[in-house]
């Protein structure tokens, strides 16, 4: 008797080895990559999903080749709770280790993104236009810029209602390069380029709101002026310089003949500016108006915001363009001095003079 149970007791031990070791070469084969294939297929793991049923949709596109014993190995390997959730992008072939490490690591697909760069010294019109290619109609955006409500927090909401201005908007759209998705709406793109006006606005020196109430300006004020010298300048160590010959102008109450303001009356800047433009009737030309246009003129950098808000001290009034290349001025106290300085510029290159 003793014998037939040490024979069955043998038997089944064998049998448990048998079934334990095929059991786990099932489970190894189950676990080999799929065989290799290029295609790409979009694996969808959003909020809530269960390691089933992501094992599940795993399986079905070719990835794995057992849910089940998938959905075991996390569990085995204590994984799951990791996973961000995200579309994937996985070709057959790949090891279940490394389809863990993707999900672990929230390596995503990046949705498509319409990226937009607004070079300092746009227009509203000229960042509508570059819009264009995006499928989104220039004239609708300006439309919506026109009728854009600012936040009661932004800055842009004390813009004032003035119908001289232009456009509502101008100045308060900041340079920069946005990232947007590709079905974004005219609404969403205006309220995103402000909000990024306030926040660069954080980055200038602590009190410059006191500084604009001791000088007699408002923001809106402040910005026009900065558009002006983002139109004048372009070497950052006279941005602080013209700003102070244009509060000089206007200490004085003279006009600030800017170029800059006739230009914009246009839809497309000139090579040159004739006699004829300088006479064009309107409160931006601050050749027949003295004092600031009703707003600003182009969107400023924040370099121009801080020369605007904190001009040098001098006692320039006048400034010409250099004709020598270098983008810089020559800057005079008197208008003897001036005409001088146009003289020697002039005798480098005979044209673009500024009166």
């Amino acid at each position: 008797m003793k014998r037939v149970v040490l024979r069955i007791s043998a038997i089944m031990i064998i049998l448990i080895i048998g079934s334990g070791a095929g059991f786990a070469l099932h489970v190894g084969k189950a676990l080999q990559p799929m065989p290799a294939a290029p295609e790409i297929q979009r694996i969808s793991y959003p909020p809530g999903t269960t390691t089933a049923q992501l094992a599940a949709q795993l399986q079905d596109k070719g990835i794995v080749r057992d849910a089940r014993i998938f959905t075991w190995y996390l569990k085995f390997k204590k994984e799951g709770s990791r996973f961000q959730a995200g579309e994937y992008d996985m070709s057959p072939g790949i090891a279940p280790d490394r389809i863990i490490g993707l999900l672990n690591r929230g390596e995503t697909v990046k949705e498509e993104m319409l990226r937009l760069t607004v070079p300092e010294g746009y227009t509203v019109r000229q960042i509508a236009e570059k819009l264009q290619p995006f499928g989104i109609e220039a004239d609708e955006f300006v439309r919506q810029a026109q009728s854009f409500k600012p936040k009661g927090e932004s800055l842009a909401a004390s813009i004032p209602n003035d119908p001289a201005l232009k456009w509502r908007l101008e100045g308060y759209l900041f340079a920069e390069t946005y990232e947007w998705k590709k079905d974004v709406k005219p609404q969403d793109m205006l309220e995103k380029m402000i909000a990024e006006l306030d926040k660069k606005l954080e980055g200038l020196p602590p009190g410059w709101q006191e500084t604009l109430k001791q000088r007699g300006l408002s923001f809106h004020e402040a910005l026009t002026l900065a558009s002006l010298i983002e139109r004048e300048v372009v070497l950052d160590e006279e941005r602080a310089l013209v700003s102070g010959v244009i509060a000089n102008r206007l200490k004085q109450g003279m006009p600030l003949q800017i170029d800059a303001t006739v230009q914009y009356l246009f839809d497309k800047s000139k090579d040159r500016l004739f006699e004829k433009d300088l006479q064009i009737e309107s409160p931006y030309n601050t050749y027949l108006n003295k004092g600031l246009p009703p707003g600003p003129i182009s969107s400023p950098s924040l370099a121009s915001i801080s020369a605007a808000i904190f001009p040098a001290e001098t006692n320039y009034l006048f400034y010409v363009t250099k004709k020598d290349g270098s983008k810089g001025h020559l800057f005079a106290e008197t208008y003897e001095q001036h005409k001088k300085n146009i003289e020697d510029s002039n005798k480098v290159a005979s044209s673009g003079t500024k009166p």
